[in-house]
């Protein structure tokens, strides 16, 4: 009777203890393409410096399943409870990831989460946000009407833009009303917002 030969399992890249560093890379290598606009990181680079061994087809799949994985958590900003709960299924499911693999993406997400975070909330914004903003009170000491000398005046510049772009500054000048107009509007929004939160 001819022996069964039994099929050769191939060894996953990333898998065991020898792969946790370099998939720990590749994760960091994933991030900084996809949350941080590095586009030096490109797959070919990665290949290169951490599966140099590995068929380009396989790297591929990895970094395929791995970027996806890590998209996951990331889109559903996972605390810690809700990723244990994942990785452990992801462990389970035909064709997931290896208890090891498991790991590296749990120390990876602790590590990462906070600027992974804040980098997607910062690309989901349309508009330019408010950087900062300083303040000065004036004098006028000139102007058409001779009743208005004297009237101290706010300035306002504002510094609107987005992260890694060029700022853009607005000045603006208020009188008293303007100023007490400005903080009623002001006191009517945190009471609209105060009023929503405690509804949710």
């Amino acid at each position: 009777m001819a022996e069964q030969q039994q099929p050769q399992q191939q060894q996953t890249p990333g898998a065991g203890s020898e792969g946790c560093k370099a998939l720990g890379a590749l994760l960091s290598g994933i991030a900084q393409a996809a949350y941080h606009g590095n586009a030096a990181l490109t797959a070919e680079l990665l290949r290169g410096q951490l599966y140099p061994e590995a068929a380009p087809e396989e790297f591929a799949a990895l970094r395929a399943k791995m970027g996806g994985l890590l998209q996951s958590i990331a889109s559903a900003d996972m605390d810690l409870n809700q990723l244990e709960a994942f990785l452990t299924a992801q462990t389970k499911k035909q064709g997931g990831i290896t208890s090891d693999q498991a790991a590296v993406l749990a120390k990876f997400w602790k590590n990462h989460r906070v600027k992974i975070h804040e980098s997607l909330v910062n690309q989901s914004r349309w508009d330019n946000v408010l950087k900062n903003m300083n303040w000065r009170v004036d004098l006028k000491s000139q102007s058409r009407h001779i009743d208005q000398i004297n009237t101290p005046v706010a300035i306002v510049e504002m510094e609107l833009g987005k992260n890694g772009q060029e700022s853009e500054f607005l000045c603006l000048e208020f009188d008293e009303a303007k100023v007490s107009q400005m903080l009623k509007k002001l006191s009517e929004i945190e009471e609209s917002m105060t009023a929503l939160t405690q509804t949710t």
